[in-house]
């Protein structure tokens, strides 16, 4: 699990540290609102906690700005001493997906922090996906295209979801290789196999291509006339 941590305050910031990497957690953190917004902007977090009282950007703004102008979709947890009612909708109104009043609980906090987690990940698996001539029904495992059924692998089928679940945004290599292969990675070429794998069924019977790459970057899915 990799964390951003958004808090000004430096014992609760070490209290995090000391809890957390023990258990094999990577984090990062930014000790006011417009460095967290920065750090989140250009990072790849599975979840953010954020402090609301911070220095230069409170984190209701900075979740509303993560939500509304960076289109970010991370998984928020508002860490905060403002405990009423009213705080509390303010957040959820923001973006913000949890809320934990201060003193917590580590145990609690961690697992809050995997419920959102996987409450996000389930996201790319619920629900049929479509993208201009593009149908994808994850439950059954079909996928249509200009009503054209499409075979694709058990990997493909899970790159498909996500590149469709984040379209047209960039997702990025490192993202995808962690949803797909966590800290397990079979090989350094296992994603460029799997996504040429994907286009050779996706692309090419078909005159667009749907499935683009960002060179250095990552890959994103488009409807066929962009």
């Amino acid at each position: 699990m990799h964390i951003l941590v958004i808090e000004d305050n430096p014992e609760i910031l070490k209290n995090i540290y000391g809890f957390f990497e023990p258990l094999g957690y990577t984090l990062d953190s930014a000790l006011n609102g417009f460095a967290g917004l920065a750090q989140a902007a250009e990072g790849d977090y599975d979840v953010i906690i954020l402090d609301v009282l911070l220095p230069g950007l409170d984190g209701f703004q900075l979740c509303h700005r993560l939500r509304k102008e960076l289109r970010i979709k991370t998984p928020v947890l508002m860490l905060t001493a403002r405990d009423t009612i009213e705080d509390r909708v303010e957040g959820f109104d923001n973006g913000a997906d949890d809320y934990l009043i201060k003193p917590f609980s580590f145990i609690e906090l961690d697992a809050r922090l995997k419920a959102l987690i996987r409450r996000s990940r389930d996201q790319y698996f619920k629900g049929t996906l479509s993208l201009g001539p593009l149908l994808v029904d994850p439950e059954n495992h079909e996928v249509l295209r200009e009503g054209v059924h499409i075979e694709l692998t058990p990997t493909g089928h899970k790159l498909l979801r996500i590149l469709l679940h984040e379209s047209p945004n960039v997702v990025k290599k490192r993202t995808l290789e962690h949803e797909i292969w966590g800290d397990n990675m079979p090989n350094s070429d296992a994603l460029k196999t799997h996504i040429h794998t994907l286009r050779q069924a996706l692309d090419k019977p078909f005159n667009q291509p749907m499935l683009k790459t960002v060179p250095s970057i990552g890959y994103r899915l488009v409807k066929p006339d962009e």
